[in-house]
């Protein structure tokens, strides 16, 4: 990004490759919805490079281009409060794949469903945190920077989100 900022661009071609996986997985989760996770990763991108000048260099790059794409995200429901966001299951399903017996892949698609319906119910704040730890693998340091917090307040929000997603995802399943 150093790189970008120096009047590189080209390289954004290579933090895309390296990072759009990532980012698309963040805003899927955030959103449910997998065209306009596409489209918003598209955004965060652009705004890389809108706003390349900001771009310190100290911490780490991931950490700047989550904040970005909590911006990207946060301007999204504005704009959408009244749109309805649904998950789309079935393409999160074939993500992650199945077993090879049927019977498997059926009860693996439902599992899915019915833990995305669980992250659905949760409030975007403990969904934010379960999605940067859990999927995103951002360990609690860097999460502290991105939602500008401690250390120690991420660790209370996840295991609360935690215990909130399997109260939510036991109800559901029974």
């Amino acid at each position: 990004m150093l790189r970008v900022k120096a009047g590189d661009v080209d390289r954004m071609g290579l933090l895309f490759e390296r990072h759009h996986r990532k980012l698309f997985s963040f805003l899927y989760h955030m959103l449910g919805r997998a065209d306009t996770s596409e489209d918003l990763v598209q955004n965060v991108f652009y705004r890389m490079l809108k706003y390349r000048h900001t771009y310190t260099g100290e911490g780490e790059f991931r950490t700047w281009m989550y904040h970005l794409a909590r911006n990207v995200l946060a301007d999204h429901v504005k704009k959408n409060r009244h749109a309805s966001h649904h998950a789309d299951v079935q393409d999160f399903a074939e993500k992650i794949g199945g077993g090879p017996r049927a019977d498997d892949a059926l009860q693996r698609e439902q599992e899915v469903a019915t833990l995305h319906r669980a992250l659905g119910r949760l409030s975007a704040e403990n969904r934010e945190v379960l999605i940067l730890s859990r999927f995103q693998e951002l360990k609690y340091e860097e999460i502290a920077r991105v939602l500008n917090t401690t250390e120690g307040a991420v660790k209370v929000r996840v295991h609360r989100a935690m215990n909130e997603l399997k109260t939510i995802y036991l109800r559901i399943e029974n």
